[in-house]
């Protein structure tokens, strides 16, 4: 049997953390509800992971940004996080609209990250 010395995702050695994020709900000036994460992404199976400024070596969907003191912080979501699911949502072969589109579904969102070097709790 042939082994495939190459892979189109390198392995990293790490822990799925789950987070749930209740986002916060404001009204905006035109009387309209906003609810905030208070969390940016990046990347996707359609962007081109070479050109990340942040660095990153594959297609995931990774947190690029985490306002200080909003749900995603009090929430324990850390920048360059790999989302890995959104409500049961699996986002590692999801493009960077999908995942938009399903983390701003519902106001709940429970998350599974992993943390590149946690490896244990």
């Amino acid at each position: 049997m042939q082994t495939n010395k190459q892979s189109l995702f390198p392995a990293f050695q790490c822990l799925s953390i789950p987070i749930t994020l209740q986002k916060e709900v404001t009204i905006d000036h035109d009387g309209q509800e906003v609810a905030k994460c208070g969390f940016k992404i990046g990347g996707g199976i359609d962007q081109d992971f070479t050109k990340s400024p942040q660095g990153y070596s594959d297609y995931g969907i990774y947190v690029t940004d985490v306002t200080p003191d909003s749900a995603a912080d009090r929430a324990g979501l850390r920048m360059h996080d790999k989302i890995l699911q959104c409500n049961g949502y699996d986002m590692t072969l999801c493009t960077h609209k999908k995942a938009v589109q399903i983390i701003k579904k519902t106001n709940v969102l429970n998350l599974l990250v992993t943390r590149k070097g946690v490896t244990h709790m």
